[in-house]
């Protein structure tokens, strides 16, 4: 059971029009967002935010910055999260190898030497204490100039209120997200939870 329920998507006109945005990412509005409507302006900052960090500006396509987000998501146990990035990753075009084998980014071929890097930087970044290190920062500006590293630490940070607000309110998974979760990540061990 959800900390704080839902409100219907159209209780919040300002809202609503924003909250299109998820429809073409997800194919329908969170119930984190509308959750997030009992206080408007919480809301549209965060819709407008999701907007700037997730518009594509070149290399860090718009699958890749949904396979971060669900690394961090991973990171950090937050099924709601895995399950809309997972979807979202789906549905912005991520390979299939990728999205079969994103658990083995490491040392699958159909990872290339930046998009490791930037994986690594998502699960680094999302763990506590922050396990990023000049090593790392040395890799990341090997492989990606500084927009692009703007680009990936904005997803990442995202999904750090993400993943937080989802697990703390116990936010209620979609159908949607559940299939994808289901289809993607059930053979990882992925569940609903506390989602249900």
């Amino acid at each position: 059971m959800p900390l704080v329920n839902p409100l219907a998507p159209d209780a919040n006109e300002e809202v609503a029009e924003l909250a299109r945005f998820f429809n073409e990412t997800l194919g329908f509005c969170p119930n984190s967002v509308l959750t997030m409507q009992r206080r408007p302006a919480i809301a549209k900052a965060f819709i407008n935010l999701n907007m700037a960090v997730m518009e594509n500006q070149g290399r860090v396509t718009s699958a890749l910055k949904r396979l971060i987000g669900y690394m961090s998501s991973h990171a950090t146990g937050c099924r709601y999260c895995q399950a809309h990035t997972i979807r979202a990753a789906e549905r912005y075009g991520a390979e299939q190898e990728k999205m079969e084998n994103v658990w083995e980014f490491r040392t699958h071929p159909a990872f290339t030497e930046a998009e490791r890097v930037a994986l690594e930087l998502s699960i680094a970044a999302s763990s506590i204490p922050n396990a990023v290190d000049e090593a790392l920062q040395a890799k990341m500006n090997e492989h990606w100039d500084e927009g692009e590293i703007v680009e990936i630490l904005g997803v990442i940070a995202l999904f750090g209120y993400l993943n937080r607000w989802n697990d703390s309110m116990a936010t209620t998974l979609e159908e949607g997200a559940i299939e994808s979760g289901q289809q993607w990540l059930a053979s990882e061990g992925w569940e609903t939870g506390k989602h249900q």
